[in-house]
């Protein structure tokens, strides 16, 4: 009765993990259970995905949960009997039985007595939706402030009468009314508190938690739940529930990318403070995520809030008062009246400069009630400054010792941010959708803090996930609803539901944090803040917080919102995140203080206690003193001696070359993309490039002010040879000339730039190249200079590049060039996303996509080598270095922990210095890693003979902390007498490189430097010197390291305020090309054998392990393998093994203890390696003699080692290897080849390898979801995460979407200010990985751009001499003179037709016999294969004349009208037009598509009222104007919209003409898109895959039809029909240039004459003929085509009457009966040619003028592609393939019958006609067509038309007869007029076999000739495609 627990879940995963928690904190004090939140939130996002999939069980899961909340067992609920009310009591809604007014709004201003200990809660009946009834309840019964368990029961009293004393809610329930048809349970309907407000009156207060309503609340809209769940409306009292469907996530990426995160933040070392910066180090097995596989309704969401609301059922008995309740359920309300208080503002704190965040008294959120003291001693007792992140509410001013804490706002601003919804979400209809309530915020952030580990920092990137991810999965069901809905007009607006309450919230908290073991700490306080954080302060003074690195404080009081805090107390985390707080300057001017006031003193003088022998100074001179005369000697012998060795001095190292500058495949790509994009931008409409106007390039490299990557930039300028070849410079190359090209962003780069924009001014016609390298340095806004005081040169990228002068020269294009373009990449980028280049992938679906002699070794492989089943790792962490800072970090709690890192560091590297040389007790005081650094490098030189030695690269980022590093190292060298074995290089940015005399020598000697002043200047110089460079400044600025580079040692970059592009750079100093021959991914997994157990606890052999030389010689020599202890060994073969015993310095047990150290730190990588892998040989193996030698040899050195120190090669006597084989051992051993031949191992702080190495689910490494760039913010913390899949474009949008620039960001102001878009038009971004090769990339692309601009004013044009001249009939007669201007009608008709084929284009086809005549039987042979048709004609590279044809890519001002671009007609303004004509021929009509534009409409008539087309303009043959082309010109095209010439503009030099194109179907958008201003004429649907005989059929039917039309339509206007203009133009696309040949006959003689050719315009060629005297009289006028090789004779009579091809002027009046071969793909102008002749008609060619035709590689012809029918893999078909016997099994191929029967000819005429090959005196009769039957076999053109002319065969014998389609004019008597040789063949072809048996009989050929059935063939087409068929015979 009114006690049961609705509601309750049943077994749940959820009671199993918080009873497992409890139970282990309560049972253990260290043990640290995983607190709940880690279990079941970061599982969350797992179950998202299965969530459409578990309706069915969620659905069976709400009717039990019905049938419980109807009764206590789970029997079918049974209907409540309501007892008669007692007989004339009131039963009205609202009032009580004794009839008083309970109704809220009708009491609440009566006073009402509460008897003590009773409070006023408001009951809702079901009846009475809008109303809340009063009444008094003990509030023992209800849930108390705190959340605490209410008794079971009920008590509570009427306030309407007074009635008293009711002690079953059933009971109660019936008095005031509630008239309920189920069990009356108190839990379901008292609902709310009710409490005063300001003025006396009673209002609704806050939610009462019963569990059953909290549960069911999960359901709703605003709940984070994200099963299906019950869901209680207010306006019934029913059990009934309102349940709606789970909804799968709103976007398929998302749940897959929370998840992620999810993960992360339990298992991966994230870090990134609050700062947004700082990294988490703990590891757990991401095994656990697997094994948690819930179903989404059982898990019950982790993101609501726990909450305990009393006992459980009577059942249940493992319940006792003290400890928690284990049926705890989540509370997944958010608090409605949150929002109101925040406002949402987009704005954000982080865009602050750093300077704001330090300090209390800056923080803006700083100040409000009474002040708290900050105790004097904090420091000094907490040994750390407490961090305090304020968080909601008010915050109380702080004062007395304020500059021991730290305050910051970035929780506050994290927390503001996640409460303002992203505009992203507005499509889900967000705006109907709460925020995530501030409790609810609070709550998951304790959730948060408590799984982290101790050595973990909080990452502000982390809790926005979390946040993101709680609100995603509380409205799944509405951003699912709205994304697959039709938008509704009035969304439904989700009913309230009930929130945690503030009361609850220390509770919740308390229990969250209950089993972190003292992590995290809540002090709930009443009134305000400060008296929570004046009792942390209290604690942390009485030292009760030791164990404790995070303190919640919460003021939580029911009637006001929640002020809260949340201070770091941790001594670690404390440090890191307020070190991150300090920007880089103060970072800077931090250390720099500390250095100068001395307090670094303090940690030298507890150095020096360390060491029990005295202060390490003391040893290093005493060590100095004694062995002063014998090291320096036998050290520096040791570079000299080895190349004694082989006596006549041979042994020198061979390994030592220079690189050659050479572009590699992968730059050359790059380059290609540059100049496409480049093209692009010409291309585009928007008329921002005219690349057509620029006659060459100019360029300006800016790089950043390191003087080392300026003289690298320098020397990669000079030798790649670029100003030569520019044309920029003369042959005699200066330094100082070179100069004039690189540009150093320092104070002087403004005077250079100067020039550089002047030059621009001056010069119009050139293309100045801008480059930006390194493009990611200095993004400062000229305007908001983050440090105002600081040097000139911040901000000076952006008054340089981004001044107006750049940004509006026509002819300067600007290239970024960087390895991180993320800070390019915000929402205000100046660059467009379509002009971003991206380094390509390798490797694409597994194929090699460039080869590549090198493979490059970036961020991810280095990542990748971490990973199980590879090397031992190239990124390390130097744990006992990393234990050592740890503690005196905790000692000198003042110090920066950089300068306590260095000071470390700098004492390992001296330690192990002087263990190398002897001193074996200062091996304990180094680190196993630094000693295996110094150990190789001091030997590296020493195993060569010419002393190449390693390069180790120490990362010190702070210049003074550099500068005293380099002091140290260097005194402690020289100490040690080792200056002559190794350099200490300062790398200052500001400076060059300085390096002692002998080592400058040496390098000389190496690179063959014969100048005497020369230094090195680049790092890439140092090649092969053994050297540390301390690499300073805070970024690296582009420099390149050497080859030789193998230690890069990171351990002192700034590790806590780590972004992603800081970051990345930083390991971008160990990018690294290694020979690609060497397969380094398999290469260690095979060195480990199982019998070698000592390998897996050493780090000695890190280089076997990497080995990528292989080293499977070890394995193969008969001697067991002996444990090398030089770090540097047993990378190639045994002589490494021999050699590096020899090398050993010092005493056999020097490393012992180091190898047990290194054990542990390296156990988990070791026990990776694939133990029974498959060795690889190696590539240096020696003989197998000279092994076994080898094995005698160690054995024997072995006995010769001493414990001394003296050096390996210094005398005889230690080593007793013979001198062949001594060379051998030196030479493998190169240190530097090794080096060169692997990538270098890199150690990196614990903290950074952390957030390196540890990935997502989707294997995205931790460091890309950090923040991108210091100048930049997220937009919003609601962003999706990124993911591994994603390619560099998509990291690019995301970018674009999800950053923006703080206002100190140069792109800050790029804002939409009224333009279209915020983008420059000529700006690109080039980003690749670092070191992989940008520079040559870029200076290629200049190399290659200066020759497209050459290229754009040049085209290659054939360059062929006439073909088959020798066969030309000499006659001395001539018909004109060689000046003749015009043929003379009479003369011409007396040429004789010359039937030979004269053009270049034809040398493959078959000749022409004209009548009989010796014909020359040279062997015709095919000089090419099909497809070297169009790529080994011979060509001339011809510049561009003024009167040329054009592509698309051409622009100028004069064709902008032409080209379409005239305002006046928009380009969409074009109509289309049918046009229909019958043709009898093909018996049906024929429909004909025109689109005109408006522009040419005028070229047209249309009938008045529909505007229908009638007919194209003709003009009169009488007509006369210099400014019209009469001819209209149709050009046939396909595949060539970009490159076909159909500009004309310029061609005809601006005359009126009308030119149309005429395309397929298919092609017609394309064309029309690439050419908005030309006439289209498209040909019908079913030309689609015809030739070009299909368009040339239809350009002259549709000619003379509308000659036809015109004349009837002038005839009315009284002109005769023969005077409209009767030509038309027929040009192929590929005409480029036509020239006119001038004749000059002024000689004596008349046959002397002279001759010049010039280029002349289209217009003045045309205008020419179409003023030949009785031109109507001509059926065919071409001309010549141009050849460089032309000589007199060919021109020596103007005019010929021969064939005519390219170009030509077809009289459609005259050729009405005569057409062209519609079926023809290819040689159908020969055809054609041959019947306009035989019909009688005049051919005549122009010899005095000629037609150049450009190459293009496109269309055309080979957009014809023969492949296999069934199939869709390409195989390449032979000609022979192309016919088949019929019905055969032959597979069929796609393509067009006709296409497949003239290929077939072409290549295999002969199979058909044996006899006429290379017979040339016994053609093949061919009638009525020209086929091409290869170049061997000659054939003889007949007409069979009566009356027309044929030559005289009376004297011929023909070896073949060719009958193609033959039509009724062709009739047996006529074939039986010729005479065949016996044996000759027969080929009939006809489209269908009964055609072919009808075509035998009418001929009546089985008179004369034989057949067979096996001579009957088909092309290979099926039966659809209408194949052709074939029937051969033998003549009789």
């Amino acid at each position: 009765m009114g006690n049961s627990y609705a509601g309750q879940l049943k077994t749940t995963r959820f009671e199993e993990v918080l009873h497992n928690s409890i139970e282990a904190s309560l049972r253990s004090n260290n043990l640290v259970p995983r607190p709940i939140f880690s279990q079941l939130y970061l599982e969350a996002e797992q179950q998202l995905s299965s969530l459409e999939g578990s309706r069915a069980d969620n659905e069976e899961e709400e009717e039990e949960e019905e049938e419980e909340e109807g009764s206590e067992s789970s029997s079918p609920p049974v209907s409540y009997q309501v007892k008669p009310p007692p007989e004339g009591c009131c039963t009205t809604d609202g009032f009580c039985q004794a009839g008083k007014d309970l109704r809220l709004v009708s009491i609440s201003n009566e006073h009402i007595e509460v008897p003590s200990g009773f409070l006023l809660v408001g009951a809702k009946s079901p009846n009475l939706p809008d109303h809340l009834l009063v009444c008094a309840v003990d509030k023992r019964f209800l849930p108390d402030d705190n959340g605490r368990n209410a008794l079971l029961g009920f008590s509570g009293n009427c306030v309407g009468c007074g009635k008293k004393g009711f002690c079953y809610f059933t009971e109660f329930s019936n008095h005031i009314n509630l008239k309920l048809t189920t069990q009356p349970k108190k839990q379901k309907h008292l609902k709310y508190y009710l409490v005063r407000n300001a003025q006396g009156a009673l209002t609704k207060g806050s939610v009462i938690c019963w569990k059953g309503a909290e549960f069911r609340g999960r359901q709703s809209s605003a709940s984070t739940c994200s099963s299906t769940l019950f869901q209680l409306p207010e306006s019934s009292g029913l059990s009934g529930s309102t349940s709606s469907e789970p909804l799968p996530p709103a976007n398929p990426s998302a749940p897959a990318g929370t998840q992620q995160t999810a993960a992360a933040v339990d298992h991966t070392p994230s870090t990134a403070a609050f700062s947004s910066a700082v990294y988490n180090g703990k590891e757990s097995p991401k095994k656990q995520l697997m094994k948690n596989n819930l179903s989404a309704l059982t898990r019950p969401s982790v993101l609501g809030t726990l909450t305990n609301s009393g006992p459980p059922k009577k059942r249940h008995k493992g319940w006792s008062p003290e400890s928690p309740s284990s049926t705890e359920t989540w509370n997944l309300q958010l608090n409605p009246q949150a929002s109101n208080r925040i406002k949402n503002d987009g704005g954000s704190l982080s865009s602050l400069p750093h300077s704001a965040l330090v300090g209390p008294t800056s923080s803006p959120v700083v100040g409000s009630g009474e002040p708290v003291s900050v105790p004097d001693n904090l420091m000094k007792i907490c040994k750390a400054k407490p961090v305090i992140f304020k968080g909601h509410g008010n915050f109380p001013y702080l004062c007395g010792n304020i500059n021991d804490v730290i305050v910051s706002p970035l929780l506050y601003t994290c927390y503001r941010n996640s409460q303002s919804l992203s505009r992203a979400y507005e499509q889900y209809g967000a705006s109907t959708m709460q925020p995530i309530s501030e409790e609810m915020q609070l709550l998951l952030t304790v959730y948060y803090l408590v799984q982290l580990a101790a050595d973990q920092v909080p990452l502000i990137e982390d809790l926005e996930q979390i946040f993101m991810r709680s609100w995603r999965e509380s409205h799944l069901s509405e951003i699912r609803q709205y994304q697959q809905a039709v938008p509704q007009a009035f969304p439904q607006v989700p009913s309230q539901v009930t929130p945690v309450t503030s009361a609850q919230l220390p509770w919740l908290a308390g229990l969250a944090a209950s089993s972190c073991n003292d992590s995290v700490h809540i002090i709930e306080c009443s009134y305000s803040l400060a008296e929570g954080l004046s009792e942390m302060f209290k604690l942390l003074i009485e030292g009760k917080l030791m164990k404790t690195n995070y303190v919640v404080i919460i003021c939580a009081s029911r009637n006001r919102a929640i002020d809260s805090c949340i201070v770091i107390t941790g001594k670690y985390q404390a440090r890191i995140l307020s070190e991150s707080m300090l920007s880089p300057s103060d970072y800077q001017k931090e250390v720099n203080y500390q250095l100068v006031t001395g307090k670094v003193e303090t940690l030298g003088s507890f150095f020096s206690t360390l060491c029990p022998e005295g202060d390490i100074d003391l040893l290093l001179e005493k060590f100095y003193q004694e062995n002063q005369g014998h090291i320096s000697s036998s050290l520096s012998s040791s570079v000299t001696k080895p190349t004694a060795v082989n006596g006549a001095g041979a042994a020198v190292c061979t390994s030592y070359e220079t690189e050659r500058h050479q572009i590699r495949p992968f730059q050359l790509a790059v380059a290609q993309k540059l100049l496409s994009h480049i093209c692009s931008i010409a291309d585009s409409s928007t008329q921002n490039l005219d690349l057509g106007s620029f006659e060459k390039i100019d360029f300006l490299i800016c790089v950043p002010p390191s003087e080392v990557t300026y003289q690298q930039t320098l020397f990669h300028l000079w030798h790649s040879g670029i100003l030569l070849e520019l044309g920029l410079e003369k042959e005699h190359l200066t330094k100082q000339r070179v100069e004039q090209y690189v540009m150093k962003l320092d104070a002087e780069a403004q005077i250079k730039f100067k020039i550089f924009l002047q030059n621009s001014m001056q010069n119009p016609h050139t293309l100045f190249v801008l480059i930006h390298d390194h493009a990611h340095w200095d993004l400062m806004s000229a305007m908001h200079s983050l440090y105002p005081q600081a040097e000139l040169s911040t901000g000076l990228v952006d008054r340089l590049l981004n001044c107006r002068e750049v940004k509006e020269a026509p002819n300067i294009v600007t290239l970024h060039v960087t390895s991180f373009p993320y800070a390019l990449q915000t929402q205000h980028t100046h660059i467009s996303p379509y002009n971003e280049i991206h380094w390509p992938s390798s490797y694409s679906n597994g194929v090699d996509l460039y080869r590549e002699n090198k493979k490059y070794f970036g961020l991810s492989e280095f990542i990748e080598s971490t990973l199980s089943g590879h090397s031992i790792p190239l990124l390390r962490y130097d744990s006992s270095f990393e234990a050592m800072v740890m503690a005196l970090g905790k000692r000198f709690p003042r110090l920066h922990s950089a300068v306590i890192r260095t000071f470390v560091l700098i004492q390992h590297y001296s330690a192990a210095m002087m263990a190398v040389c002897g001193l074996s007790q200062m091996k304990n005081y180094t680190s196993v890693e630094t000693l295996e650094i110094t150990q190789n490098l001091i030997n590296s030189s020493r195993q060569c003979p010419s002393g190449h030695g390693l390069m180790v690269v120490l990362r010190i980022p702070c210049i003074p902390l550099a500068a005293v590093a380099y002091e140290r190292l260097y005194n402690v060298r020289e100490r040690l007498a080792l200056e002559d074995n190794f350099e200490i290089i300062l790398g200052n940015p500001n400076s060059g490189i300085t390096i002692g005399k002998h080592f400058v020598e040496q390098l000389k000697i190496w690179q063959k430097i014969e100048d005497v002043d020369w230094r090195p200047q680049t790092y890439l110089e140092l090649e092969g010197l053994p050297c540390i460079l301390i690499f300073s400044g805070m970024d690296p600025q582009g420099e390149s390291l050497p080859r030789s580079l193998r230690y890069c040692d990171l351990r002192l970059i700034n590790s806590s305020s780590l972004v992603r592009t800081s970051l990345e750079q930083e390991l971008g100093l160990a990018a690294y090309f290694v020979s690609s021959e060497i397969h380094t991914e398999k290469a260690v997994v095979n060195d480990v054998l199982e019998s070698d157990p000592e390998k897996l606890s050493s780090t000695d052999n890190e280089d076997e392990e990497i080995a990528t030389e292989g080293s499977a010689s070890e394995k193969r020599s008969p001697m067991k393998r002996e444990r090398s202890r030089s770090h540097d060994s047993a990378s190639s073969s045994l002589s490494s093994k021999a050699s590096t015993f020899c090398t050993e310095s010092s005493p056999p047990q020097a490393l012992s203890n180091s190898t047990e150290e290194a054990t542990n730190n390296y156990e988990r990588q070791k026990q990776k390696v694939d133990k029974g892998a498959q060795t690889t040989i190696s590539k240096h193996l020696p003989p197998v003699t000279e092994q076994l030698d080898m094995k005698q040899n160690i054995k024997s050195t072995q006995v010769s080692i001493t414990s001394s120190s003296s050096p390996p090669f210094s005398s005889s006597s230690s080593s007793s290897a013979p001198t062949h084989n001594s060379f051998i051992l030196q030479t493998s051993q190169c240190s530097m080849t090794k080096a060169s031949k692997q990538p270098p191992i890199v150690f990196l702080p614990k903290l950074v390898y952390d957030i390196i190495t540890s990935t997502d689910s989707s294997g995205l490494p931790k460091s890309s979801s950090l923040l991108p760039y210091h100048s930049v913010m997220w937009a919003s913390s609601f962003r999706p995460l990124m993911s591994k899949m994603m390619t560099c474009t998509e990291q690019s949008l995301y970018y674009r979407q999800w950053t923006v620039p703080k206002p100190i960001h140069m792109d800050y102001n790029n804002r939409n200010e009224g333009r279209m878009d915020t983008f420059h038009p000529r700006r690109l971004l080039l980003s690749g990985p670092p070191q992989i090769g940008k520079t040559g990339a870029y200076l290629q692309f200049l190399s290659i751009l200066s020759r497209m601009l050459i290229r754009l004013t040049e085209v290659d044009v054939y360059d062929e001499e006439e073909i088959n001249i020798n066969i030309k009939e000499e006659s001395d007669q001539y018909y004109h003179q060689p000046g003749d201007m015009w043929p003379d009608l009479e003369s011409f008709k007396k040429m004789p037709f010359d039937y030979t084929i004269h053009d270049p284009k034809y040398e493959d086809a078959s000749l022409i016999c004209s009548k009989l005549q010796t014909m020359n039987s040279e062997d015709r042979s095919m000089s090419r294969r099909q497809e070297d048709m169009y790529t080994c004609r011979q060509t001339t590279r011809m510049r561009l004349s003024k009167y040329a044809a054009y592509n698309t890519y051409h622009h100028c001002e004069q064709c902008h009208q032409y080209m379409g671009f005239n305002p006046r007609y928009q380009i969409y303004e074009s109509t289309l037009h049918a046009f229909a004509f019958s043709y009898s021929m093909l018996g049906e009509e024929i429909q004909l598509h025109f689109i005109i534009p408006k522009s040419k409409e005028h070229h047209f008539v249309f009938s008045q009222p529909g505007r229908q087309l009638e007919s194209m303009r003709l003009p009169l043959v009488t007509d006369k104007s210099e400014d019209y082309i009469k001819s209209p010109t149709f050009t046939p095209t396909t595949g060539r919209h970009e490159h076909g010439l159909f500009n004309l503009y310029h061609a005809m030099d601006g005359a009126s003409h009308l030119h149309v194109l005429v395309v397929k179907e298919y092609e017609m958008a394309i064309y029309k898109k690439y050419w908005p201003n030309h006439i289209m004429l498209v040909l019908p649907s079913i030309f689609n895959s015809a030739g070009v005989g299909a368009a040339h059929f239809l350009i002259k039917e549709l000619s003379y039809h509308n000659l036809e039309l015109e004349r009837n339509r002038q005839e009315e206007l009284g002109i005769k029909p023969q005077d409209i203009w009767p030509f038309i133009v027929i040009s192929d696309d590929s005409c480029v240039m036509w020239n006119a040949v001038e004749v000059d006959c002024s000689g004596d003689r008349k046959s002397d004459y002279t001759w010049t050719e010039r280029n002349v315009s289209l217009k003045q060629i045309l205008q020419h003929i179409e003023a030949t005297p009785n031109v109507t009289h001509y059926a065919l006028i071409g001309m010549r085509k141009w050849s460089s090789k032309t000589n007199s004779a060919e021109i020596k009579d103007p005019f010929s009457c021969c064939h005519v091809h390219d170009f030509l002027m077809l009289n459609v009046d005259l050729t009405q009966n005569v057409q062209y071969n519609q079926n023809r793909f290819t040689c159908d102008d020969v055809d054609f040619n041959l019947r306009v002749h035989s019909a009688g008609l005049l051919i005549c060619r122009f010899n005095h003028f000629n037609v150049m035709k450009k190459q293009i590689a496109v269309g055309g012809q080979r957009s014809f592609h023969i492949k296999s029918k069934v199939s869709d893999t390409p195989v390449s078909i032979s000609p022979a393939q192309y016919i088949c016997a019929p019905d055969s099994k032959h597979t069929f191929l796609a393509a067009p019958a006709q296409l497949l029967l003239e290929k077939y000819l072409q290549y295999h005429s002969h199979r058909f006609f044996p006899l006429s090959l290379k017979n040339y005196s016994h053609p093949v009769l061919s009638v009525d067509c020209y086929l091409n039957l290869g170049p061997q076999i000659a054939v003889c053109y007949v007409s069979s038309r009566p009356h027309s002319l044929n030559i005289s065969s009376s004297g011929l014998t023909f070896s073949g007869l060719l009958l193609y389609l033959c039509d009724s004019f062709v009739v047996a008597s006529f074939l039986k007029k010729f005479h065949f040789l016996k044996g000759a063949t027969l080929c009939v072809i006809c489209q269908d076999r009964n055609s072919l048996r009808q075509t035998v009989v009418r001929l009546e050929l089985e008179d004369e000739w034989q057949f067979r059935l096996r001579d009957e063939f088909q092309t290979a087409n099926a039966k659809e495609d209408r194949p052709l068929f074939f029937l051969t015979g033998r003549h009789i």
